[in-house]
């Protein structure tokens, strides 16, 4: 049987290649962005009581009740935004499903979408699958800030979305508030919406304030700000996102959620409602704790013949090996796991056309020991 892909550019993706690789050679894996340390024991506690307490039968398409409203308190509570928990806020299987929703809701055949290369993998896909096309606009090295300059050149009659991501992956780069303010100027007074991919927004060094589109009143009304409990409570596996989006906007949303998933994993979502009402504490926290690992892990690497570039949020730490080899990063990133011993994943990856780079990223959203194994196998290289 012959099949005409409707992805030809998509294979499997650089995360699941490189923790393959590190698990054939027993590397350290800091490829794949996953903690590997649990989650709150009050979050897994609370997971328990609910599966045994019989919440195991379909949820609310939308999300239960008790999320929602807390996702809302935490929202004006963080930002300022008040959201209607009804109308506004959406629980999803993860951010992926809620960036594919939101991009399938309002993106048809001929639209173009502008994404801010480096990106995450799943951006591109999901425009293709509706018969988009993504438009590739280049952060600016080594700091990989936005050119806005580029982005109103990218603008067409022809643009219904662009896409941001702050704090960024794989950089870790974060948004100003001027950076907002640049953006609503350059969609004022047009159909342009925006998804902004806010996974990490508990993850921000430094002092420094998540710039979520949600505190800016003028994206708020044009944007779905999509986020994740997974990232802030350690638990990946479960899949579990969120999207806030005013109310058009949000009802195109779950036309496309209610035929994805239709409904996610319920025993979780009456977990995090307590743990969200009884411990607010955790996700404010974050950023100390992740701040700790990602100056702990500098330390460790200072030694190294790595060049550390800065790293504003996330837990991503982006280096340049050009003082190493002269390898393109993939096979720089083969070369790391099989003869040091230590799993990146190449920068590349992230875009349609790399630069003339030598960069890879390491996840140091890890505990100590794997920390300090990886820095001692990195620092004989």
């Amino acid at each position: 049987m012959q099949i005409q892909t409707k992805l030809p550019k998509v294979g499997t993706t650089i995360f699941t290649v490189m923790s393959q690789l590190a698990q054939q050679h027993n590397a350290v894996n800091l490829g794949q962005g996953f903690p590997d340390f649990d989650g709150p024991q009050s979050l897994r506690d609370a997971l328990a009581e609910a599966m045994n307490s019989g919440k195991n039968q379909y949820a609310p398409m939308t999300g239960i009740a008790a999320l929602r409203e807390q996702i809302a308190l935490k929202t004006e509570r963080l930002y300022g935004r008040s959201v209607n928990a009804d109308a506004e806020v959406t629980v999803t299987s993860g951010a992926t499903e809620a960036i594919f929703a939101a991009i399938a809701a309002v993106v048809r055949p001929g639209d173009e979408v502008i994404v801010l290369d480096p990106c995450y993998d799943c951006y591109e896909p999901a425009i293709d699958l509706v018969g988009g096309r993504a438009v590739h606009v280049p952060l600016n090295l080594p700091d990989f800030s936005v050119d806005w300059q580029r982005v109103k050149d990218a603008i067409s009659a022809k643009t219904r979305v662009i896409m941001v991501n702050s704090p960024h992956n794989p950089s870790g780069a974060v948004f100003s508030a001027a950076d907002l303010d640049t953006l609503a100027e350059l969609t004022r007074d047009s159909e342009i919406l925006i998804i902004s991919d806010e996974v990490y927004e508990h993850i921000v060094f430094d002092g420094a304030l998540h710039q979520s589109a949600l505190r800016h009143a003028e994206l708020a009304e044009r944007s779905f700000v999509v986020s994740s409990f997974g990232k802030t409570y350690h638990c990946t596996g479960w899949k579990v996102g969120y999207c806030i989006a005013p109310r058009a906007l949000s009802a195109e949303f779950r036309k496309v959620h209610q035929y994805l998933t239709f409904c996610t994993f319920g025993p979780a979502q009456w977990a995090f409602a307590e743990v969200l009402a009884k411990d607010p504490q955790h996700y404010l926290d974050l950023p100390a704790f992740y701040q700790a690992k990602r100056d702990r892990f500098r330390e460790l690497l200072a030694p190294t013949r790595f060049t550390l570039l800065p790293v504003g949020g996330a837990y991503f730490q982006l280096v340049d090996y050009s003082a190493i080899s002269d390898k393109n990063d993939l096979n720089f990133s083969e070369w790391l796991v099989r003869e040091a011993g230590v799993a990146a994943i190449p920068v590349s990856a992230f875009y349609e056309a790399a630069p003339d780079a030598r960069i890879v990223r390491f996840c140091f959203a890890k505990s100590d020991a794997t920390l300090a194994a990886a820095a001692e196998r990195l620092a004989r290289v």
